[in-house]
């Protein structure tokens, strides 16, 4: 193997807490950035034999030993305070604790995780001045583990791999140095054998530090943990072993048949022999070849019409390498050969010669436990959940994963943006960015080619990234012309570039819909796939469809990566014991903090999601439907997959009228053919005469099972409403005719005089009767103060029928400042003017006029109560049109508090699972019967939640006696029912003034009930400052609504 040498010998205590006399520490000096380390190269594991190769486990190889475990381990808080000469033989550790590796010190109960978006996680400690960092609170890790080399690896090369080491790796083996490395995502490997002693045991000693030049490199928006995350261990390599492989695939002949293109390094190996062997996936031999060996070999292969590999079909062949001294084989290697070919052709990106849509997702490697150290399971996980929601690519953000990742990628299938590990955001984008500095040129070089060298194999790799957020310079360009240079069958993309030529691709981030339609329809010869955008932070989403529905107009705009895949909370306890997820500024004293803003993920830290995650897998779908002909089932379904047909797809459809079934059918077999259209006489379909809402619903599932997807998988859906919905009217609801009770609410008799509402007056209240119920009207407030039922008290006592012009802010809320902006409508002051009560027909009706100065605005409120027992509702806002302010209102309507027996919902509207006026397409209509308590949605922070829209009627009822109230409206109604107030959910008007948790709630013991006209979207363009897009806003105007309240049992 080569080794990379940057500077000469170094005496043994050359990184002792002191820097070197009249010389930079290593960890300082940005010309050092790997030390006597092995050159990067495809992250391939050689075996001892053909059969050992063939498994693909290395663990069981004779040549590998895990250094994985317990290791003596030492923490300094300060790096000063560091143990001297702790890598000597002679060195008492008797005292040092037993800590894991891999392993992270802040998760292992030493010093504090900071997590920061933009900035240094010693922000509040020191300013920026790169390449200096501080010693203080530069915790310092110290590792000694001492093992025995098996005999059988006697005259054999040995390594030392370390996967991932933040933010430094020092090395020593029986007291004397052996190398040094930065890049925290990369593996470092070192050449142990000059060290080591046979038939002995060997010391090994590391450390790692927390901070070094390289961290102003590695400012990426996410937990800043030090340590230990990814595998450790030993491998041993004959004398003569392939030091590199290098396999260029491509398509040729229209895109039909393979070619590859295979290059091997290797050293002391001249006059050895390469034996290639190419294997389908049933293991037959497809082709093979022996080459000669010098110090490098080179041929080219034409295979015909190979299986080709795509996210869709993703194929792959084995390619081994055996390497062989006559007919001993010294080694035996495999490679993941998928036959693709990747390009850019008239502004458009191309897989096999198609205009793929890039329907991803960014993912940092946390686990909620493990924080960077993620288990193989949990990747698999993770690859599971992306195929279960529509999800095809993703975009590792923001530096190389472990190499374990690409190879589940091309296993099951997922196109890979690989990110180098560079962002410098800290230092800004302008004069002081890092990309404009001649100096840090080699660590842009180096750390591309730490990403590009080691994973160049990875079929699922289609696009090379060279960082995030660095700025854009001279480094930059730099570095694509090398990253282009060193391989040409993938294009490059880097978001700050823009439209410079230091990107293939228009990768921006953030930028609106209409941002997104200028470019498509300009002159641009860049494809454009965001890098970033659909912030998912909170409760959040809201408009996600616009962007699809401009990426399935325009040939230009192919899709993007939705930021980002999982919450980063850790799990961690709160001062009361109760499980929180953690986020910024959860640990330690003044951290440098951005508070939640880690946790933007579809998933929350362990992977379960969050409901808007259902809203991205419907646009992300692969089958569509158009609904040619209602009356005679007529439909025409679109494949808009780019290469596997829907021979393994159901057709399934279910016929409601007013939210009940009333027809349903599976055709088992339908064939589209990729890209294709076909139309489909629905089988038994016939809509009935009956009057009524009728919806139809279809579903596309798996006949049988798939990789990670079992049959009867949701593999898309789509709901078409056929009717119009009849909702009660005001005036039908005031005139129906009583049926009147023997006895009314009030215990008194009735009779033929009794009036079909009856009121009773005293100096604090009036209170209307009619049927069983009576409304009690508080005359200071003007509120219904009670609603009784059969003598039964309906609203929580304390609590009346108020109006509700606020909500508590999402994330994106706050980012837009609208906790401030638009605090008028928390508690406006309301000034009751005039209360007063009159007969309407049968009816009688009380009115409540209010001045409401603080948003210039003015309230009247009515309650009616009809012969029925019903209660009808009025509110209308009349504003200002000439006010100063005029802040639109988060929600309109009203709000009660009902007490904890009512503990169901049970109603026809968009569900099951919570929504929004501009995150609802995915809720289809029905009837849904739920659980109060399963309505609140526990996102990491807090905030507005547990939203259905077009409701058409919501009961919330007893599950004990199945009493309850229904409301209903003369139009559709947007409703919520959860267990806590909204001032809970509220996090006051700046959010980072307090840290609040989902797991720091205790449910109220009562149900809150939220009952609007409408409330105002979630947006989802960025959480910092957009708002939701403005036709689901409400605007600062008049507004009027009414609802009815009727006493139900369910």
């Amino acid at each position: 193997m080569k080794k990379t040498f940057l500077i000469g010998f170094l005496t043994l205590g050359f990184l002792s807490s002191n820097a070197q006399k009249g010389t930079t520490p290593f960890w300082l000096d940005p010309s050092v950035n790997r030390l006597h380390t092995e050159a990067p190269r495809s992250d391939f594991f050689a075996f001892e034999s053909v059969k050992a190769a063939q498994t693909g486990n290395k663990s069981q190889s004779t040549r590998f030993l895990s250094l994985e475990g317990k290791w003596k381990f030492q923490f300094a808080k300060n790096h000063q305070d560091a143990p001297k000469n702790f890598f000597l033989p002679s060195y008492d550790d008797s005292q040092w604790e037993d800590f894991p590796v891999p392993g992270l010190f802040e998760l292992n109960g030493h010093g504090d995780a900071i997590y920061k978006n933009i900035g240094y996680a010693w922000a509040t400690q020191f300013e920026p001045n790169p390449p200096f960092v501080e010693e203080k609170n530069n915790y310092t890790g110290s590792y000694r583990k001492e093992i025995t080399i098996p005999a059988t690896w006697k005259g054999e090369k040995v390594f030392l791999h370390v996967g991932s080491a933040t933010s430094n790796l020092s090395v020593w083996v029986n007291g004397k140095f052996v190398g040094y490395s930065e890049d925290s995502k990369s593996a470092a490997e070192f050449d142990l054998t000059p060290y080591l002693k046979a038939g002995q045991k060997n010391l090994i000693a590391m450390q790692v530090m927390r901070w070094c030049d390289g961290s102003y490199f590695e400012d990426q928006d996410f937990w800043r943990l030090t340590g230990i995350a990814r595998e450790v261990y030993l491998y041993a390599r004959p004398q003569s072993h392939i030091t590199d492989v290098f396999i260029t695939p491509d398509l040729t002949n229209n895109y039909q048949d393979g070619q590859l293109d295979i290059r091997l390094s290797s050293t002391q190996c001249k006059g050895k022999q390469a034996l290639l062997t190419l294997t389908d996936e049933q293991g037959n031999v497809i082709q093979s070849e022996k080459l000669v060996l010098s110090n490098n070999a080179h041929t080219v292969w034409n295979v015909k019409n190979p299986l080709k590999w795509s996210a869709e079909t993703p194929h792959l062949y084995k390619l081994r390498i055996d390497l062989t001294d006559g007919s001993n084989v010294l080694e035996s290697i495999t490679q993941n050969v998928g036959f693709r070919k990747i390009e850019i052709k008239n502004a458009q990106f191309l897989v096999n010669g198609k205009p793929v849509l890039i329907k991803g997702v960014d993912r940092h490697e946390m686990d909620p436990d493990g924080g960077y150290v993620v288990s193989t399971e949990r990747m698999l996980q993770d690859i599971r959940i992306m195929k279960e929601h529509n999800i095809n690519a993703v975009r590792t953000s923001h530096y190389p994963n472990d190499p374990r990742w690409y190879d589940l990628c091309d296993q099951y299938g997922l196109y890979v943006v690989a990110e180098a590990n560079i962002e410098t955001h800290g230092m800004g984008y302008g004069d002081k960015s890092l990309a404009k500095v001649p100096r840090y040129e080699q660590v842009h070089l180096e750390r591309n080619r730490n990403n590009t060298h080691v994973l160049k194999n990875h079929p699922c790799i289609v696009t090379w990234s060279l960082g995030n957020e660095g700025g854009y310079g001279p480094n930059f360009e730099k570095a694509y012309d090398d990253v282009k240079a060193y391989d040409h069958s993938r294009p490059v993309q880097y978001e700050r570039a823009i439209q410079a030529r230091g990107t293939d691709i228009y990768a921006e981030m953030y930028i609106t819909p209409q941002q997104c339609e200028a470019y498509a329809q300009s002159n641009a010869t860049k494809p454009m796939i965001l890098c970033e955008y659909a912030h998912a932070m909170g409760n959040s989403e809201g408009g996600f469809g616009k962007y699809w529905e401009l990426v399935r107009k325009y040939p230009k705009f192919q899709g993007g990566f939705i930021w980002d895949f999982v919450d980063q909370g850790l799990r961690s306890k709160n001062k009361q014991g109760k499980e929180i997820y953690a986020y910024g500024g959860d640990f330690g004293r003044y951290p440098a903090s951005d508070h939640n803003f880690n946790c933007n993920g579809l998933f929350n830290p362990d992977r379960i999601a969050h409901p808007h995650v259902d809203e991205t897998s419907y646009y992300y779908q692969n089958v569509w439907t158009t609904l040619k002909d209602p009356q005679k089932g007529l439909v025409d379904i679109y494949n808009e997959n780019f290469f596997r047909d829907l021979s393994n797809v159901s057709f399934n459809w279910t016929l409601l009228r007013n939210g009940e079934q009333v027809g349903a059918g599976t055709i088992a077999d339908i064939q589209v053919l990729p890209q294709g259209h076909a139309s489909l006489q629905i089988e038994g379909y016939k809509l009935p005469s009956a009057a009524g809402e009728y919806t139809l619903q279809v579903d596309y599932r798996l006949k049988h099972d798939e990789p990670l997807l079992k049959a009867g998988h949701l593999v898309a859906r789509q709901e078409f409403v056929l009717s119009d919905y009849h909702f009660p009217t005001l005036s039908a609801t005031m005139t129906a005719q009583p049926m009147r009770p023997a006895v009314m609410s009030t215990g008194k008799k009735v009779t033929a005089t009794t009036p079909a509402v009856t009121k009773e007056e005293q100096l604090a209240c009036m209170s209307l009767s009619a049927k069983n119920t009576t409304i009690t009207i508080n005359k200071k407030t003007g509120f219904i103060d009670y609603l009784d039922v059969n003598g039964k008290p309906m609203f929580e006592e304390g609590y009346s029928l108020v109006p509700d012009f606020w909500r508590a802010p999402t994330d994106n809320d706050y980012g837009a400042s609208l906790s401030q902006r638009l605090s008028a409508w928390k508690a406006p002051e309301m000034k009751l003017k005039s209360l007063t009560e009159e007969a309407t027909g049968l009816c009688r009706k009380v009115t409540a006029q209010y001045d409401m100065p603080n948003v210039e605005a003015s309230l009247t409120l009515a309650y009616t109560l009809t012969p029925q027992g019903q209660v009808i509702v009025e509110q209308q806002l009349k504003v200002n049109p000439q006010a100063k302010q005029k802040p639109m209102l988060p929600r309109f309507g009203m709000t009660l508090v009902m007490p904890q027996a009512y503990d169901r919902i049970h109603y026809y509207g968009r569900g099951p699972i919570e929504n929004y006026s501009d995150r609802h397409t995915s809720t289809f209509l029905g009837i849904y019967d739920q659980s109060v308590s399963e309505q609140y949605s526990p996102y990491i922070r807090p905030q507005e939640c547990g939203n259905k829209t077009d409701v058409r009627w919501w009961s919330v009822y007893s599950s004990a006696s199945h009493e309850g109230l229904t409301f209903t409206a003369p139009e559709p109604l947007e409703m919520t029912s959860i267990p806590y107030l909204t001032a809970d959910l509220d996090g006051g008007p700046i959010k980072e003034a307090h840290q609040i948790h989902a797991g720091d709630l205790t449910p109220r013991p009562f149900t809150v009930v939220h009952i609007a006209q409408r409330q105002m979207g979630l947006g989802c363009v960025d959480s910092w400052g957009a708002i939701p897009f403005s036709e689901y806003l409400i605007p600062y105007a008049d507004h009027a609504f009414s609802f009815i309240i009727t006493p139900s049992a369910k």
